[in-house]
């Protein structure tokens, strides 16, 4: 039987308290040190990825209290408690289970008499004979042509995840001979989103995905009734070009609108579930059922890990611990996101949804205030864009911002060119090794224009390329990180009350129910 406790109670954490600022990153990073330190602080991860610590603020003893943190809040018995149907999601009183959709890691999870494993087993069946049969063209418009675009309806969840995963194997999939059809997707309800979309693709040739597990998302059901319109315009029938995501108790799920719907479960949160329908449809109509499939066992294999009890061979729990080290020892407020592959450009995004909506609490899973601090701001952009706009301020700003890098031996496409002596590749690759040293060591000189104080942690993913494979168990180690770091904190991370007080507000704005300043500034609108 696990205990949840603030952390703050815990006797572990107590003790690591009172070793901030214990290692100098500068002085451990420099020379032979800092050789050693990247050859032992690793932890391989699934898909051939691999997490590397050493330029993070720890040494054996941190670790070791760290161990020890992760022993007594019980965070692998907490994530045993989960995966086995526990209802850990205690503000809607619900299961917690976007782990069990990808694989079974634990016993049966019957709810309602109802095998959740078989019911997602079941629309991952569904999704993948119905994007066969569209490849196949046994599904096909009113004039008989194949479907050549899928275009996916969704906001928050049901858009940054897949749209993140989509747009990270597009190219590797048309190297590989597996695209098959474009993905789009609108998200906005800013009429512009949705009329853009439609303006550049033939829409006669569209698949439509409309996704919403309540089935009353305003935003989505805003742009479903613009593209409807535009189908209608164009002399088309909806019902033949739009499919439903949602929960079987939706009224989606009963409507006669759509030409097939796919369930999703009320017990996987929308920023957890592209793993789910909701990213199954689109993608294995973009890439294919088998490449889905490959994308949620490399999630799967992660999953895996994170089960271990020793926190060195389980590296999202240990990057779950260093970060709430840095959070409340440390006292750094942020984290930066660095994936230095191109194809990773809208994961960052992604991240700051998964993050901050689970982690941005300041009362526990009790709804009793906590005097600590839980999740950090995420934000991020690909490299080396990003060294040409705001790592100004990560290396040389009054604020320590932590930093997670990802990066690739090799690119995706294959293409490349040798340009003074090295190629494309080489040089992104020289520029993150480079970029990590530069944080952890800074350098000095005589003119403090041009002086770098350095000790700005920083942690590093490497892989040989990006995969299906590799992109499943990444989305699954921020997943567990994420997971593990609410543990910690004793936060329920899989609400998020704090999205719906605007949408309460914007619904009385519209029905003009409205008095001093939401009034003043529905004036200046004119609304």
């Amino acid at each position: 039987m696990v205990t949840w406790n603030n952390l703050d109670t815990l006797a572990s954490y107590d003790k690591l308290a009172t070793m901030k600022k214990r290692v100098n990153i500068v002085e451990a990073m420099s020379g032979e040190n800092g050789a050693d330190r990247v050859a032992r602080y690793n932890a391989p991860m699934a898909g051939g990825l691999n997490f590397n610590y050493a330029a993070k603020e720890v040494d054996d003893t941190i670790l070791e209290a760290l161990a020890e943190l992760a022993e007594e809040a019980q965070l692998v018995e907490k994530f045993e408690e989960l995966y086995n149907g526990a209802v850990i999601n205690t503000g809607e009183k619900r299961l917690v289970l976007h782990h069990l959709a990808r694989r079974q890691l634990g016993k049966d999870v019957i709810v309602d008499g109802v095998n959740k494993r078989d019911f997602y087993v079941s629309q991952q069946k569904k999704a993948a004979d119905f994007a066969n049969k569209v490849h196949a063209g046994e599904i096909t418009n009113a004039a008989g042509e194949k479907f050549t675009t899928v275009v996916q309806i969704g906001i928050g969840g049901s858009d940054l995840g897949p749209r993140a995963l989509y747009i990270a194997l597009e190219n590797w999939a048309k190297v590989n001979n597996t695209a098959k059809m474009e993905a789009k997707f609108i998200s906005n309800v800013d009429p512009d989103d949705a009329a853009a979309v439609l303006k550049s693709i033939d829409v006669s040739r569209a698949l439509f995905i409309v996704v919403s597990k309540s089935g009353t998302t305003l935003e989505t059901l805003t742009n479903e009734a613009f593209v409807k319109d535009a189908l209608e315009k164009a002399g088309l029938d909806p019902s033949k070009h739009m499919l439903a995501v949602t929960s079987e108790t939706s009224p989606l799920a009963k409507s006669d609108d759509y030409l097939e719907a796919f369930f999703m479960d009320d017990f996987i949160g929308g920023r957890f579930s592209s793993v789910s329908a909701v990213g199954g449809v689109i993608l294995s109509l973009a890439f294919g059922p088998e490449i889905f499939a490959r994308i949620f066992d490399g999630a799967a294999e992660e999953d895996k890990l994170a089960t271990n009890k020793d926190v060195l061979k389980n590296p999202d729990m240990l990057d779950a611990l260093i970060g709430v080290y840095e959070r409340n020892v440390q006292g750094y407020p942020t984290t930066a996101v660095l994936p230095y592959s191109q194809a990773l450009s809208r994961f960052p995004a992604h991240l700051q949804q998964c993050d901050m909506e689970s982690n941005g609490k300041s009362v526990n899973r009790y709804g009793e205030p906590v005097n600590y601090a839980t999740g950090p701001i995420i934000y991020g952009e690909p490299g080396t864009n990003g060294q040409h706009s705001f790592y100004q301020l990560l290396h040389q700003g009054t604020d320590i911002v932590p930093l997670q890098f990802v990066g690739f031996k090799k690119n995706q496409i294959g293409m490349d060119v040798v340009i003074e002596g090295s190629t494309s590749q080489a040089k992104l690759c020289a520029n993150v090794a480079a970029q990590i040293v530069a944080f952890a060591c800074g350098k000095d000189d005589e003119d403090n224009n041009k002086k770098f104080e350095g000790g700005r942690p920083s942690s590093i993913i490497i892989g040989d390329q990006l995969t299906p494979e590799s992109l499943g168990a990444l989305l699954a180690h921020f997943e567990n990180k994420i997971m593990f770091q609410g543990f910690l904190w004793n936060i329920n991370s899989f609400d998020q009350e704090g999205v719906q007080l605007g949408k309460v507000l914007a619904k009385r704005v519209l029905a003009h129910d409205t008095d001093g300043a939401l009034k003043a500034y529905s004036d200046l609108l004119d609304i």
